[in-house]
């Protein structure tokens, strides 16, 4: 490290314990901001400060949040979601596909919107998107995190969760359908007065492997009024007309 004056370090602690950021003070001296982040840890360790993380963490500070964003982010989580966290690395990843750009807008959106002050970033990798929002504290607003794959374990919403998704149902289902759901176009053919014609009617499906998932899926479809059915072991169908025209206004296809 490049060896500065000691009148100029004195300078920056002194800005520094006024609370001017690193960044300013930086541009103020003309220093790295690299240093300016050194002399300040130095200066907490002198002082016997530790160092603690700023959080907008609606858990840890009681704020008020987008409620609606979470139950979105929830239904996303539970699908194509996980949280790293470990000792220097802490993140919330969904998975979306690279081809649905709204979707991965969507999903940087409700990151944002749950918790504004953490990073959100992309990352592309073979056929998909990686939105990922780093800050240990993921973990406090989803304690579904675990060790093991979710379907090899209890998933299980705390009474906190399940009032949000009891208050914003339509933004959960959406989240599970925009990760591990879809929307297809089924069609038949009918004969009328004569002449053969086809019709095309769309259907929606979502797909878990884990069962505590498909139940909070299938129990928020009922508290909505929608018609499902299960269509093999791990798939869940809604196909009635009503049902469809429900999930037609308040869900759509991923885009």
């Amino acid at each position: 490290m490049e060896q500065h004056n000691p009148s100029i370090r004195a300078q920056a602690v002194v800005l520094m314990r006024q609370g001017v950021p690193n960044r300013l003070v930086a541009e103020r001296l003309n220093i790295p901001r690299g240093t300016i982040g050194w002399w300040r840890s130095e200066d907490r360790k002198a002082c016997g400060e530790t160092y603690e993380q700023p959080t907008d963490c609606p858990r840890c500070t009681t704020r008020d949040f987008d409620e609606s964003a979470y139950a979105y982010l929830l239904g996303l989580y539970l699908g194509d979601g996980h949280i790293i966290s470990k000792r220097k690395q802490h993140h919330l990843s969904i998975f979306c596909n690279a081809t649905q750009t709204g979707l991965v807008t969507a999903a940087e959106d409700a990151m944002h919107k749950v918790m504004p002050l953490p990073s959100v970033s992309r990352r592309s990798r073979s056929g998909c998107v990686e939105v990922k929002s780093h800050t240990k504290h993921w973990v406090c607003l989803f304690p579904q995190h675990g060790p093991g794959k979710k379907h090899e374990r209890l998933i299980a919403l705390e009474p906190w969760q399940q009032e949000i998704v009891d208050a914003h149902p339509w933004e959960f289902i959406r989240g599970l359908i925009h990760s591990d759901g879809c929307r297809i176009t089924n069609w038949t053919t009918r004969v009328v007065g004569g002449e053969r014609k086809r019709y095309e009617y769309p259907r929606y499906f979502f797909t878990n492997l884990s069962a505590d998932i498909r139940q909070l899926y299938t129990d928020t479809l009922d508290k909505v009024g929608v018609s499902w059915k299960q269509a093999n072991a791990q798939n869940i169908s809604v196909a009635r007309k009503a049902s469809v025209a429900l999930m037609e206004i308040h869900v759509g296809p991923k885009h």
